[in-house]
């Protein structure tokens, strides 16, 4: 993630904090400004400090650690549910689908933020090989 105006410099701000501000989605630069323009769609540029958003690229990361989370989640409480209580089929539908549903919509933005911020903390970029 690079600047879109090179006069404004990265030590006029104080540095957020990464995880507060990866979850609440905000400018990894100055913590102010909203990072995503649509649900998952991350704007091109912050609105407060001018910082470019382009190169932000938090790939499958987030969907992964969503579905491994969720996945020991329900798949926990299915097995409890099953083996105290053992309801027809239809009941374990009833209450898996939609918690599912509801858990991936809720942790899918915040993680996302959550990457692209650390992404931008820890200066990651794509991988390069060294040419001799």
């Amino acid at each position: 993630m690079g600047e879109r105006n090179p006069s404004r410099s990265e030590a006029r701000h104080a540095v957020p904090n990464p995880v507060a501000t990866g979850l609440r989605g905000r400018c990894p630069r100055c913590g102010q400004g909203p990072l995503f323009a649509g649900f998952l769609k991350v704007r091109d540029h912050c609105e407060t400090c001018d910082l470019s958003f382009a190169s932000a690229d938090s790939g499958d990361g987030p969907a992964v650690f969503v579905i491994m989370f969720i996945g020991m989640i329900v798949v926990g409480l299915m097995l409890l549910v099953e083996m105290n209580f053992q309801p027809p089929v239809w009941v374990h539908m009833a209450l898996w689908i939609p918690l599912t549903i509801a858990l991936a919509l809720g942790l899918l933005r915040p993680l996302k933020g959550l990457l692209i911020v650390w992404q931008y903390t820890h200066r990651a970029a794509e991988g390069k090989l060294d040419e001799d």
